[in-house]
């Protein structure tokens, strides 16, 4: 459904409303769309900062951690005045002083199997920011059964990965999009997976793949290019380098 512009977001919006493939339509129906960001941290950041600015109707944020001293080598939206506080009420905050047309929903919770499928109700689209295996899983499963895409997105040391799970939507060939576990077939191990916290992660790096994964969700939204799915994009920031693999 198409949502009007105010003339204050005309203004706003004016280098989207002039660019061939997104104008009028496009920006309205990124204002109609809800979006849900899981995990307001190094890729959550980025992520939320241009949903917000392109002018996303509702942003929707899923974290129950709070704002470290060391999270600000790479989570953007949050600053000093921030720490100690929850990472969705601080990212509530950077979208309000960012742009005050966004509707934004904190929910500070961890998002489970238990209640993946509700946390997702009313939403469009889900981008998954989240650092754990176990997370990612249960976003894509709740995902898959009630049709929405999801923009996934992973980052280790110096290197990332995004891509888009999309399963319910059509091929022209008539087959079916990939799925998670056509991806992940096999749960990893602990030591397969290692935090950042135990290797470490180049901050801009998060910016890279945060930013890609803003991109996606922008292209799904609108109806704009040809999204990730059935696609995985590397990053290799050292050698500056990207790489797509079909799956």
């Amino acid at each position: 459904m198409a949502a009007k512009l105010s003339p204050e977001e005309t203004r706003r919006y004016a280098r989207h409303l002039v660019l061939k493939g997104m104008g009028g339509a496009g920006q309205q129906k990124l204002k109609a769309a809800r979006a849900l960001v899981i995990g307001a941290g190094g890729l959550g950041s980025p992520v939320i900062a241009y949903l917000a600015a392109a002018g996303i109707g509702m942003l929707g944020v899923i974290d129950d951690d709070e704002v470290a001293l060391s999270n600000l080598q790479r989570q953007i939206v949050h600053g000093m005045g921030d720490l100690g506080r929850s990472k969705a009420a601080s990212a509530g905050d950077f979208v309000a002083s960012l742009n005050p047309h966004v509707a934004f929903r904190a929910q500070v919770e961890r998002l489970d199997q238990g209640n993946a499928a509700i946390l997702l109700d009313g939403y469009d689209l889900v981008l998954d920011g989240s650092d754990n295996f176990e997370t990612r899983l249960a976003v894509a499963e709740a995902a898959e059964a009630v049709n929405l895409p999801l923009v996934s997105g992973a980052v280790s040391m110096f290197d990332g990965q995004v891509t888009v799970f999309a399963p319910h939507l059509p091929r022209p060939d008539g087959g079916r999009n990939p799925r998670f576990r056509d991806l992940y077939p096999e749960t990893p191990s602990p030591d397969e997976l290692p935090s950042c916290e135990a290797v470490g992660v180049i901050g801009a790096a998060t910016g890279v793949i945060g930013t890609l994964m803003a991109m996606e969700a922008i292209k799904l939204l609108t109806g704009i290019g040809n999204p990730l799915i059935g696609r995985l994009l590397l990053y290799d920031g050292r050698a500056a380098r990207f790489t797509e693999l079909a799956y």
